[in-house]
């Protein structure tokens, strides 16, 4: 699967040096396909943050190999110059709270991502009407923020996350703050979107309440991952 969705191999991360180094990520190996939705767990102060902030190319890892996508981007060091733009172009965002813009309709806050990658204002604003039509989500697409409640928010997010069509997207904590029926409905949209858009999905998460939906599974422990098979449970719940 090299080369494609998401591949991790021996990624570590050390914070300071000498006597007082810490090594937060120790031996990461990870694969995620196109389409699949995987979920991250583990302890508070297991290297969780410091592993997503790795992917999303926040912060350097101090050694290892990371794909997403068709990109090697890094390799013992960054290989890629713009770290700015692979944020932008090959990595979605969700998070547990979901920052939108509130002076900003819903189009347009989905809209600004690829206008900012320098798309057309109209093709940006159709590309987000495409995906709330996906998410259930067209009679919303004039309203502001304040106007929708708490799935309705995190759809919107869900939809800013995909408009660039990064192959990949990483999910923190997505469902921490919904009840249950949302927070289930929210990870078979997730599921959906990534069957339809062939995107490589990690949602970290402590919420027990969508543990068992997943597949596969990594828990991370002491920074070092191991695979579980996952319960894939199946649930049937329509868009709230």
């Amino acid at each position: 699967m090299v080369g494609k969705g998401i591949h991790i191999e021996g990624l570590k991360k050390r914070y300071g040096s000498g006597d007082t180094a810490v090594e937060a990520l120790k031996n990461v190996d990870m694969e995620v396909a196109p389409g699949e939705v995987v979920g991250l767990i583990g302890p508070s102060g297991s290297g969780k943050s410091t592993l997503l902030k790795c992917l999303g190319a926040v912060i350097e890892p101090t050694a290892g190999r990371m794909i997403l996508g068709d990109e090697v981007i890094y390799n013992n060091g960054w290989k890629v110059t713009d770290l700015r733009a692979l944020r932008r172009d090959k990595i979605g965002f969700i998070f547990q709270a979901p920052y939108l813009i509130p002076f900003l309709d819903v189009t347009d806050n989905v809209a600004l991502l690829p206008m900012l990658a320098g798309k057309p204002n109209a093709e940006a604003r159709q590309r987000a009407r495409e995906l709330f039509k996906d998410l259930d989500m067209e009679h919303r697409a004039k309203a502001m923020p304040s106007q929708l409640s708490g799935g309705e928010q995190q759809r919107v997010a869900i939809a800013r996350g995909l408009v660039n069509r990064p192959p990949v997207i990483l999910a923190d904590e997505p469902t921490a703050p919904l009840d249950s029926e949302r927070a289930l409905a929210v990870i078979r949209i997730l599921n959906d979107m990534a069957r339809k858009f062939e995107t490589a999905i990690i949602v970290v998460t402590h919420d027990e309440k969508i543990i068992p939906t997943f597949k596969r599974i990594y828990n991370i422990r002491d920074g070092v991952t191991y695979e579980e098979a996952g319960e894939g449970r199946d649930f049937e719940l329509k868009y709230k």
